[in-house]
């Protein structure tokens, strides 16, 4: 048995009114340990995990505290269950969207408003920008120069689902070559959920050019590794995208976040 584990089996003074709750909290524990073993074995998305039988005698719990904990890491987008013989939990591929998901649900709790959603891109993705460009990841080039060709065609052909496909993968080329993978994740997850409620409504055709220009002098300067221009070029990018947004969608920037 995990120290974790034991930690969490141990009684209370009042056993009958927090049953549930020592349940939940031996389930928890599992899943913390899961986790773990996880990261520990380096198990990349697919690799199957123990049977629900094994971690049974693995951990000395009962098979409903272990199917909660394979529930909660499910539910978290963590933990694939595969049907059928041969199936079991698998580890599954950690997504922004996921993220994004439940970001999102504490987000409308909070009562988080869509301008302070914005004010969150505003701030984080000119860090990103820079972080990039210090980094300068031989892969960059391609993946940078990539999104902006696609984004250039698109205006081109005036083609709106490559246009928004183009701009907003600029945007998750620079969140992942930052080299950082908290920002990563949560610059991606803010994008989303702010891409998911206005991508289609900012840009008219007519102005797309702009925002294709600016990708470009932001990619430029991240490949050459001017970390502070970058930055900078970023920032004025993100100002001006809200911008034009709240000139045209004011109300919206009094919205809460919803979930989605």
């Amino acid at each position: 048995m995990t120290e974790s584990v034991a930690r969490a089996k141990q009684p209370t003074t009042k056993a009958e009114p927090h049953r549930l709750q020592r349940a939940e909290k031996v389930a928890e524990a599992v899943a913390r340990d899961i986790v773990q073993d996880i990261v520990t074995r380096d198990l990349e998305p697919g690799s199957m995990l123990p049977s629900e039988f094994e971690m049974v005698e693995r951990y000395g719990i009962g098979r409903a505290s272990v199917r909660e904990a394979l529930r909660i890491l499910e539910v978290q987008g963590l933990v694939v269950i595969r049907p059928g013989r041969g199936g079991g939990p698998m580890v599954a591929a950690t997504d922004a969207r996921d993220f994004a998901r439940y970001a999102s649900l504490h987000f409308q709790a909070a009562r988080a408003s869509f301008r302070e959603l914005v004010e969150a891109r505003v701030a984080v993705e000119p860090m990103m920008a820079g972080l990039a460009a210090a980094r300068r990841d031989p892969e960059t080039v391609e993946a940078l120069t990539s999104a902006v060709d696609l984004t250039k065609e698109a205006v081109v052909s005036d083609n709106s689902d490559d246009y928004i496909r183009g701009a907003t993968t600029f945007h998750d080329v620079v969140a992942g070559v930052s080299g950082n993978r908290v920002l990563d994740l949560v610059g991606k997850s803010l994008k989303i959920i702010y891409a998911d409620r206005v991508v289609r409504y900012v840009y008219p055709a007519s102005h797309r050019h702009m925002v294709v220009d600016s990708h470009e002098e932001i990619a430029e300067a991240i490949i050459k590794g001017r970390a502070r221009i970058a930055e900078e070029l970023m920032r004025e990018h993100m100002i001006d995208y809200t911008a034009q947004l709240e000139r045209r969608f004011p109300e919206l920037f009094d919205e809460i976040v919803s979930w989605h």
